[in-house]
């Protein structure tokens, strides 16, 4: 490990108030596929499997939580809780309080397009930094990482304060008028795969209700969520 790499490691352990015995685990959390394609070697790997565990570590550790701290409430106020908690808005908001950001590895295009600020990105490294804790420490340490940073989160979305995604939104409105679920697709892909935008529509019962583009599907999708309450009249430009 290089020196750029040593001093990295230093100060986001500082940062996350955790040591880590196996610091590759953190350098691969922090890694972004643009960062490993540009560099051309199957030696560097991306934050993108650990960040699909840390995703599944991170719905059991709030559910846990709020499962056994909000004893009077309903299973659907828990769903709600646990929603807004582990969208994506939240969790870039939670990656920024530790300036994650600033620590990630790029590469050259997504660096340029401001790659350090957007949700998608930063919420994807946070998941990626529970998942790398989690396998370097265990369940434990991984549970006192993510109510340390997203416990005020889970005060604010019990009490209301704390507001749904799109995505989650769309979902609610449209199940109270029927049991059908929304389908996303992706309907076309543009740019190298270090700069790719997705192109997405949303679906009920085959009716479109929102199309939307972004540098990631998720953001593609919150977009295209967010059109079709746009045009439902449940969310201002």
């Amino acid at each position: 490990m290089n020196d750029k790499k040593k001093n990295i490691v230093k100060e986001i352990e500082d940062r996350i108030k955790y040591k880590f015995k196996d610091k590759s685990l953190l350098i691969r959390a922090l890694t972004h596929s643009s960062y490993s394609n540009e560099q051309k070697s199957d030696k560097i790997k991306n934050n993108e499997r650990i960040e699909f565990l840390g995703d599944s570590v991170l719905g059991l550790i709030v559910s846990d939580y709020i499962f056994k701290k909000y004893t009077n409430h309903p299973e659907g106020d828990l769903t709600r809780f646990r929603a807004i908690v582990v969208c994506e808005n939240t969790l870039s908001s939670a990656a920024r309080n530790i300036r994650l950001g600033e620590y990630l590895f790029l590469g050259r295009g997504e660096e340029g397009t401001g790659g350090r600020k957007r949700n998608s990105i930063l919420a994807d490294a946070f998941e990626a930094i529970i998942g790398a804790i989690y396998l370097d420490g265990g369940f434990d340490a991984s549970r006192n990482f993510v109510l340390y940073n997203l416990n005020p989160f889970i005060e604010q979305a019990a009490e209301g304060r704390l507001f749904l995604d799109y995505k989650t939104q769309l979902q609610e409105i449209i199940q109270q008028e029927s049991h059908s679920n929304i389908v996303y697709r992706v309907v076309k892909e543009e740019g190298p795969d270090h700069n790719k935008i997705f192109f997405v529509e949303v679906n009920n019962n085959e009716h479109i209700l929102g199309a939307g583009k972004g540098k990631s599907k998720k953001e593609a999708e919150q977009n295209a969520a967010k059109a079709a309450l746009i045009g439902l009249g449940d969310v201002d430009v």
